[in-house]
């Protein structure tokens, strides 16, 4: 086609092109795979995406070999950005670092300025109590572990919009839940809906102290079936997860015939022999199971309160890492709360 309509572009000058697909890897950050449409992207340059600056800090061709810049047509993958951009936003190169901020600073409140308007706390009991009343409107902030997940779910999610009840994703992101998405819900009245990641210690105070709701899924139908549920007013009594307690791993021990112990400081609950326990790393949950072990020193204890340190061995599960999360967790019946109730935070 570009050799038939001879389609040309200028090699000279400041790049432009476009994001095609964004992800956050653990090892190198926020990743992003850029069409470069105009000029040449160099390494080095200040650029912004949407919402998001950074400066280039490698570019690698579909083969992960290293390049020093790419011209126009030529797919590349982008290391240095600040955050995962979306699929679809303008990639260009700024005049210098500050330029590029100033920028996605501009367009980031722009956005959150249209997008938050006070209204009431929503949750999907209350919309589920809505029956035949005047039409809801759900507002969700939807994060993932991963972008095809994610694209997924608002994929699902689009097919759902419809009377009597509205549905308005404010913000769709890849990475753990964090205190900025809580102050979005809280500023906006949204719902928080994470699949396969989890809030940070500083997200479920946040949530907690302004009742803003999280509810976290490891299977996308579960999640569909729950906005499902609440939209045709018939949401049923949930199986909930609560959490017990945290751990931080900050050794890793292997025991011959038992394989790989986690050395840990438990610093929120306590952690149950025989309890559920999921491993969250970098906010994204890699292991869903059970604690075989537990041990205080070389003794085997039921349980284990925080501030102390203890061995734990995950039944199935040998990659455990330093710097992992462990959040032991019990599953509960909850009945959806009843009319003038708000409810509370969940995490």
């Amino acid at each position: 086609v570009a050799d038939l309509r001879e389609l040309k572009a200028n090699p000279d000058g400041p790049a432009e092109g476009v994001v095609i697909e964004a992800q956050l890897d653990r090892g190198r950050g926020p990743v992003a795979t850029v069409l470069v449409r105009e000029g040449t992207l160099r390494v080095g340059d200040p650029v912004v995406a949407g919402t998001v600056a950074g400066r280039v800090r490698a570019l690698m061709d579909d083969q992960g070999r290293s390049l020093p810049s790419a011209g126009p047509s030529t797919p590349v993958v982008v290391l240095g950005l600040e955050d995962v951009p979306q699929p679809g936003d303008t990639l260009v190169v700024a005049p210098d670092e500050e330029s590029a901020r100033r920028v996605a600073q501009e367009r980031l409140e722009r956005l959150r300025t249209e997008q938050l308007r006070p209204t009431a706390r929503a949750t999907l009991e209350s919309l589920a109590r809505a029956g035949e009343q005047e039409t809801q409107e759900l507002r969700m902030i939807l994060k993932a572990d991963v972008q095809g997940s994610l694209e997924a779910l608002r994929s699902a999610l689009g097919k759902l919009a419809q009377e009597p009840v509205k549905l308005h994703l404010l913000h769709a992101g890849v990475g753990g839940i964090t205190e900025a998405d809580v102050n979005l819900a809280s500023a906006s009245g949204a719902v928080i809906f994470g699949f396969n990641v989890r809030p940070d210690a500083n997200a479920r105070r946040a949530a907690e102290r302004d009742r803003v709701e999280i509810r976290t899924y490891r299977v996308i139908y579960e999640l569909i079936d729950d906005v499902k549920a609440a939209m045709a007013g018939l949401l049923k009594p949930r199986v909930e997860e609560r959490v017990v307690g945290r751990a931080e791993v900050r050794r890793t021990f292997k025991v011959p015939g038992v394989g790989v112990v986690a050395g840990c400081y438990v610093t929120e609950g306590k952690l149950l022999r025989g309890g559920a326990v999921r491993v969250v790393r970098d906010g994204v949950v890699v292991f869903d199971g059970r604690i075989g072990s537990l041990k205080r020193f070389k003794d085997d204890v039921r349980e284990v309160a925080q501030g102390f340190e203890c061995g734990v061995g995950i039944e199935r599960f040998q990659d455990v890492k330093e710097g992992d999360v462990l959040e032991a967790y019990e599953t509960v019946e909850v009945a959806p709360a009843a009319p003038g109730v708000g409810a509370a935070g969940r995490a």
